[in-house]
């Protein structure tokens, strides 16, 4: 007889189940993911503006444009959450 814990020989270990981002909390995601996407939009206005007056882009003003729309990818994909909507497969 196993004690409460332990795992039989017969059943084996229980397969993990994927955590949900964030675990699954609806608030959390949209508070992180506006964050980000604003965040992303208020990098993004520093290099548009010295653009819109006519400075020509240097490689720093294209890597923050770049960084910017990552971050922004980043946010979209915490509003969207893949992970928690994944179904493992029942064997």
């Amino acid at each position: 007889m196993s004690r409460p814990g332990e795992v039989s020989p017969e059943s084996g270990p229980a397969p993990a189940q994927p955590r949900p981002l964030f675990g699954g909390c609806l608030s959390c995601r949209l508070v992180c993911g506006a964050g980000l996407l604003l965040a992303a939009a208020w990098l993004y206005q520093g290099p548009r503006s010295s653009m819109k007056r006519g400075i020509p882009p240097s490689m720093g003003t294209i890597a923050q444009i770049t960084f910017a729309i990552s971050v922004g990818a980043w946010g979209v994909v915490i509003l969207w959450d893949p992970v928690g909507k994944q179904v493992p497969k029942q064997p």
